[in-house]
């Protein structure tokens, strides 16, 4: 069995961009009230718009938060059903008044990703068992149909409406690639093991954290997204500091930077452009 394949098979959902700005304050206080009252009108019509989503299950959403810290003041969040759909979101957004205060701090590019550890395992002993070879039509063929069901079965998974929570903290993560540790040269079954282990964590926390994962490779710097959706923000510490003591997190992960931001409403832009969170 060691010779089957070591790269687990993936189902994708919803491409998604993280933008974060920092807004011009100076600028927008020297504007008349007359001219901020129509960007303020374009921009919050722009964003109920795009909070709405489409189709039943609500997809294809935007969402406002108020960033805390000096890594920008706004994080715009957009989930869509492909990246030329997030293109457009930012042409979009590049056409209304509110831009030109807008000043770009960073962005992140992903898409929603589930690795089926088990069911890879299972696909790959099963063709094998067939005298099927990987690469061959036959091969290709049944990863395809597995990968087509667990997309079906996982849909609502795969394609999420943006949890309403108060509150955000999105960060990229690495698996270590080191000499001394590096997590693509474990065996599958390692791996899967460790991943059980660091989901049960997860689990305990089901009730009061939303999380999202997104992956990344090839579209950004970072190996993976981690959206994490809370009405206590205390809730991220304890997540995260408990997972920093699982084999997966102490052993193999490299975190990038953290972002936390408190939802804005689109109907509360106009206050915050004041100045106040409702």
């Amino acid at each position: 069995m060691s010779d089957l394949p070591r790269v687990p098979i993936t189902v994708e959902g919803s491409c998604v961009l993280h933008q974060m700005f920092r807004f011009d304050w100076e600028a927008w206080k020297q504007l008349p009230s007359s001219e901020q009252d129509k960007v303020k009108s374009q921009a919050v019509e722009r964003f109920q718009e795009w909070e709405k989503g489409s189709g039943a299950p609500v997809r294809n959403q935007s969402a406002i938060f108020s960033l805390l810290g000096h890594k920008g003041d706004l994080l715009f969040v957009h989930f869509r059903d492909s990246f030329a759909d997030l293109n457009r979101v930012e042409l979009q957004l590049a056409q209304t008044c509110l831009h030109k205060f807008l000043k770009p701090q960073h962005s992140y590019l992903s898409v929603v990703e589930l690795g089926l550890y088990e069911s890879s395992a299972k696909t790959y002993a099963s063709l094998a068992e067939k005298g099927f070879t990987e690469g061959s039509p036959e091969w290709d063929a049944g990863i395809q149909e597995v990968a087509e069901r667990q997309s079906k079965a996982m849909a609502q998974r795969l394609f999420p409406a943006i949890p309403p929570a108060k509150y955000i903290c999105f960060y990229p993560m690495d698996r270590k690639r080191g000499e001394a540790k590096n997590w693509y040269t474990e065996s599958m079954s390692e791996r899967q093991r460790m991943m059980h282990e660091h989901g049960l964590i997860g689990r305990r926390y089901a009730d009061s954290v939303r999380q999202i994962i997104t992956g990344s490779i090839g579209f950004d710097n970072w190996e993976w997204g981690v959206d994490l959706f809370a009405e206590d923000p205390l809730v991220f510490k304890k997540l995260i500091y408990e997972m920093r003591f699982d084999e997966v997190s102490a052993v193999y992960a490299l975190f990038g930077e953290f972002f936390i931001g408190i939802r804005l409403p689109a109907s509360d832009l106009a206050p915050w452009l004041q100045g106040r969170l409702t």
